[in-house]
């Protein structure tokens, strides 16, 4: 069996963890490996990928197989372009320098790509933030205003209810003064 290149899980329960290593096809999935060539953390935003590049290329070119996930990640480091670039050279259709400057300005192009979408999703967040932050403030103000027309309402009533009790008090009094004149 050709040797794979594949993920190793590591991690605890509901946060997976990978080995990017190079197995024979035929050994279990957390099992035996010949070579430890990166790890994948799917867990943090953007994921977080650390790979041996040069080991990576060469076991590729030896004829190892990646699994669809694995061909993914190498893919996203640029693995697999170098490899098509290299297969390009030994054709004759183009120089090393010339894959290695299309190599350099991919990489570059696929670094400012990544830096501008980290920088979106900070300013998406911020914005998302202070919308958060004034809906509250609206809710609070409005709830702060009923509570103070309500205290305002209270307060009237019970001026109301002063109001009504203290001349029904004062009119008995007022009659007792003259009566005592008299």
């Amino acid at each position: 069996m050709p040797a794979k290149i594949r993920l190793q899980r590591h991690g605890k329960k509901g946060q997976p963890f990978y080995h990017i290593v190079i197995a024979d096809g035929r050994a279990p999935r957390d099992g035996r490996f010949i070579e430890k060539i990166g790890t994948y953390n799917p867990v943090t935003v953007p994921a977080e990928i650390n790979l041996n590049f040069d080991k990576a290329l060469d076991w590729l070119n030896k004829g190892a197989q990646p699994t669809d996930t694995v061909r993914s990640i190498l893919s996203k480091k640029g693995v697999m372009l170098k490899k098509h670039l290299m297969i390009g050279v030994q054709k004759g259709a183009m120089t090393a320098e010339q894959a290695e400057v299309k190599f350099q300005t991919w990489m570059k192009e696929k670094e400012a790509k990544l830096a501008n979408e980290i920088k979106a999703k900070a300013e998406k967040s911020r914005a998302d933030h202070k919308a958060r932050i004034e809906a509250e403030s609206k809710v609070n103000a409005a709830r702060a205003e009923a509570i103070a027309k309500k205290q305002a309402e209270a307060a009237a009533a019970a001026a109301a209810e002063n109001a009504e009790e203290a001349p029904a008090e004062e009119a008995p009094a007022a009659e007792e003064t003259p009566a005592t004149e008299a």
